[in-house]
């Protein structure tokens, strides 16, 4: 199994659309690329520790490739906004990959470049980080498939 993470606004709807993947073993929500040991949910919500709300996704590469899960990041959230996804503003929302390895940071450079190259944003600039990974910290229990657990529809539009 393999691992990758992105952070897409909302840690709920970024994990629902990659459980919806063929060959997605597991996502679940946490915390990366903060400055603190550990943070609550509660502490990354005021935007003020550094960290993103993130999924860490757990995928079998001989059902699903790296490239496969970047279009699926790509198209459920707005790369040209910010710290901003929606109506949630903060860093905590910003679009980013954090690559765990050369082939990963190499392919979602590539893919960055192939998205602005489509003109699909017009103009606008992709604003998406692509970062080595740092410690996971996976989000309180109550948020792991929270849609699911509260019989919710998605909370993010696709583009």
């Amino acid at each position: 199994m393999t691992l990758a993470t992105f952070g897409a606004g909302c840690f709920w709807g970024v994990e629902y659309f990659f459980k919806q993947v063929d060959g997605v073993v597991n996502a679940k929500c946490g915390y990366m690329g903060g400055k603190d040991q550990f943070q609550t949910y509660e502490e990354v919500k005021t935007g003020t520790t550094g960290h993103a709300e993130v999924v860490q996704v757990e995928f079998d590469e001989s059902i699903v490739s790296y490239e496969e899960l970047l279009a699926v990041f790509w198209q459920n959230h707005n790369p040209t906004t910010l710290n901003k996804q929606g109506g949630d503003i903060g860093n905590q929302y910003r679009s980013a990959i954090f690559f765990h390895d050369k082939h990963q940071k190499d392919t979602a450079v590539r893919s960055k470049l192939d998205l602005a190259k489509s003109g699909k944003w017009g103009i606008k600039h992709i604003v998406t980080e692509i970062v080595p990974i740092q410690q996971f910290h996976p989000a309180e229990e109550y948020h792991q498939n929270y849609l699911e657990k509260n019989e919710l529809p998605s909370c993010h539009i696709s583009y």
